[in-house]
């Protein structure tokens, strides 16, 4: 996990928002809508953003790294 609880509850609120402008408007875009908003929803609900995984980028207060046996 590499996202914390507020970076979940704005990609979450945002990427519903943007599935359902995308389900109420017929524009011509709605692929890329779909696209982000579901990007969105799905990064909120594993709490995993490959994005700052490849950065280094996290702000999940924990650290779940496993401690080295001696």
């Amino acid at each position: 996990m590499n996202l914390g609880f507020n970076d979940r509850v704005i990609r979450l609120i945002s990427g519903l928002g943007l599935v359902t402008f995308d389900y109420l408007a017929s524009a011509n875009w709605e692929f890329i809508l779909l696209l982000f908003g579901a990007w969105g929803v799905l990064t909120s609900a594993f709490g995993f953003c490959p994005f700052y995984r490849i950065i280094g980028h996290t702000t999940c207060p924990t650290n779940f790294t496993v401690p080295s046996k001696n």
